[in-house]
């Protein structure tokens, strides 16, 4: 890193990969963010689900290798493939995408090879790589637009996370009870996030993409996608200034809040968002406000679970509650009688994630911390216009 009349010379590649979309920022600390180069692109899962597709309509069987990775979109054209009549063939890691236990991938019709038997495998058997991150591709679309990618100081990857839960343990309780553990080890949304060889063995897609990154040029974060949106919604300017709120991400699978205050996260509940309205939304929204919401209430609906860390009591209908919503599926309380506040982060609601990861980083690569913070809150000096970075 180069010191400036400016700042630190310093860029850091955020990328933030859902269920539709994947949205990457460069950032740079020389820049105001709102001149960061941004893609936003489909998602890995959804890449891979037209390739299947694609594959279903040609009438061929597919070879699956690579990493474990997102799934959702993906799984269902391998099931839709399968009920075609067609062969599904996958590598261990690979075949993981569609659950952690091997045998539970066989019993969806998938055939589990080892990584020798490929080469045995019919030629016209069409290969399909999996890999929720791929370094390589993105940089280079940035290289084709002349952006530079030497000289990272950090990437920042978010996907979303069941955890392998053990056999006969439900993956929602699974996932909640991790969620649990880390807010009761370290209340602060960056729990969340993990150096690349400090992600606890539980977490196999976090696992999966520092496995996929081991050649990356620059030190490796990883985190929760939903959590890195919380977090990165608080950098909303107006959100910054509200000290108790709810902040909710209603993504395309999952929607998760957290009840937020000056310094602690004092509940959450997590839950699938197609099974949600508008009506059932808003009224776990005023239960987690009122400290109300259970447990067994979320998880009898088959959503994850819900945690209240105290107990005193707010009202999402008068103002001593903020509401604050994001997320690809955020529409989905935009006319609620709640009010919601619906967070732009930059100006850019779809970099909220990256925006979070961002953020994180800080917190765990502590060198960084100074000049990313300074970045997220535009500094105190002059930037400088794109065209005079070097």
């Amino acid at each position: 890193m180069a010191w400036t009349g400016f700042s630190i010379e310093m860029k850091l590649l955020a990328v933030d990969i859902g269920t539709g979309t994947q949205d990457i920022v460069l950032f740079d600390t020389q820049l105001d963010i709102e001149n960061s180069f941004k893609l936003i692109l489909p998602s890995p899962t959804m890449r891979i689900f037209r390739k299947i597709k694609q594959a279903t309509h040609d009438r061929v069987d597919i070879l699956l290798s690579g990493y474990l990775m997102g799934g959702g979109p993906s799984t269902w054209a391998v099931k839709d493939h399968i009920r075609a009549g067609l062969k599904v063939y996958a590598t261990l890691s690979a075949g993981c995408t569609f659950d952690d236990d091997p045998e539970m991938v066989r019993g969806m019709g998938v055939i589990v090879i080892s990584e020798d038997e490929l080469t045995s495998l019919p030629a016209q058997v069409r290969r399909i790589h999996m890999c929720d991150f791929d370094y390589e591709e993105i940089s280079r679309v940035f290289v084709d637009f002349g952006a530079d990618l030497n000289d990272l100081a950090a990437i920042a990857v978010g996907v979303f996370d069941h955890g392998n839960a053990p056999a006969g343990v439900s993956d929602r309780k699974f996932r909640f009870d991790y969620l649990d553990m880390r807010i009761r080890a370290e209340n602060r949304l960056s729990a969340f996030a993990y150096p690349a060889n400090q992600i606890p063995a539980i977490m196999t897609r976090l696992q999966a993409v520092a496995a996929s990154a081991r050649n990356i040029p620059a030190p490796l974060v990883v985190m929760d996608t939903a959590a890195a949106a919380i977090l990165g919604a608080t950098y909303d300017a107006k959100v910054q200034m509200l000290t108790h709120k709810i902040v909710v991400n209603i993504g395309n699978l999952h929607t998760l809040a957290f009840r937020l205050d000056e310094t602690r996260i004092t509940g959450m509940f997590e839950h699938h968002t197609g099974m949600l309205s508008q009506e059932q939304l808003e009224r776990l929204l005023i239960k987690l406000a009122e400290g109300t919401l259970t447990n067994a209430e979320i998880f009898e609906q088959h959503g994850h679970g819900a945690l209240v860390y105290a107990s005193d009591s707010a009202n999402l209908e008068s103002d001593n509650l903020n509401l604050v919503v994001t997320g690809p599926r955020r529409n989905k309380l935009a006319s609620s009688r709640l009010n919601p506040y619906l967070a732009v982060p930059f100006g850019d609601m779809m970099i909220t994630g990256c925006i979070g990861l961002l953020a994180a980083t800080a917190d765990k690569i502590p060198h960084l911390s100074s000049p990313i913070h300074a970045g997220l809150n535009n500094g105190s000096e002059t930037k400088l216009a794109p065209w005079e970075v070097n």
